[in-house]
């Protein structure tokens, strides 16, 4: 239901005094002068811990502007879930000039399919050493690419919070995945990686696997069950490790509910987010 502005000030001064924790605007049209009225009522918020603003056509100008000064004053709330919108590679960049003031509250932040690139990577990697608090980060369905993992390597390495990382449909190859190895060889806290529908090959999965000879902390990653193309399958290459492969086909009620809660953080059909 779109949300016009005066039902947003109406939003807006009840959340002055709410208790509320949760808070879901999904597709209601959002993006304008009610984000703006929203977001500044929710910058002086201390109670909310959630808040989703899935498909509302969020663009990367004003609205991430916004969005970034949520981020830069609102030291409480945990999750945030922006899927299906437009924030590209500029509002990336307004999101980060917000992340990088977070010192104790953002935990889960959900960017699926906002048309983000590897150009904007720059500014994520920038950020991530400073960040300490954010455990669930998932770039699913933008077009990162090889090079996207590639600015991305070291700056995961030296960021000691996120265990949760989802690149899912993000165009990532053998090369990324030899780039996401070494990634998984020297980090000390990943729990889980997700990596389906990319065209991850053998020899990338022989990287992953070798990787996950040295690592102690990750114990799930998400794959592909047969990479296209491929007679090996990724079951065959990995099963003798500590992590549980899931097929991106699998069972349908199974897979959605997997794919659902990497980009919901409140679901715990799977543990991701609290």
């Amino acid at each position: 239901m779109p949300i016009a502005e005066y039902p947003a000030q109406a939003l807006s001064k009840a959340l002055l005094t709410s208790r509320l924790t949760v808070l879901r605007l999904e597709n209601t049209c959002l993006s304008g002068r009610p984000l703006f009225t929203l977001v500044g009522t929710l910058k002086m918020n201390t109670t909310l811990k959630e808040l989703y603003l899935a498909n509302n056509n969020l663009n990367s100008f004003q609205d991430a502007m916004q969005l970034g000064d949520l981020l830069k004053y609102n030291h409480c709330l945990q999750s945030l879930d922006l899927s299906n919108n437009q924030i590209s590679d500029s509002g990336l960049e307004d999101l980060c000039e917000g992340l990088q003031f977070q010192k104790g509250g953002m935990r889960n932040l959900v960017l699926w399919n906002n048309q983000i690139t590897h150009r904007s990577m720059v500014h994520l990697a920038k950020i991530l050493p400073m960040v300490n608090t954010l455990e669930t980060l998932n770039l699913g369905h933008n077009n990162l690419q090889n090079e996207g993992i590639r600015i991305l390597k070291e700056p995961l390495i030296i960021n000691r919070s996120i265990l949760r990382l989802g690149l899912v449909h993000t165009r990532v190859s053998c090369e990324g995945a030899v780039t996401l190895a070494e990634f998984i060889a020297e980090s000390q806290q990943i729990q889980r990686l997700d990596v389906r529908k990319n065209p991850v090959r053998t020899a990338g999965l022989m990287a992953l696997s070798l990787a996950l000879k040295i690592n102690q902390s990750l114990i799930r990653v998400d794959l592909d069950r047969k990479p296209k193309g491929e007679k090996v399958t990724a079951a065959r290459l990995c099963t003798p490790l500590r992590v549980t492969l899931r097929s991106a086909r699998g069972s349908q009620g199974r897979g959605r509910a997997t794919e659902a809660g990497f980009r919901s953080p409140s679901l715990q059909l799977d543990g991701w987010g609290r």
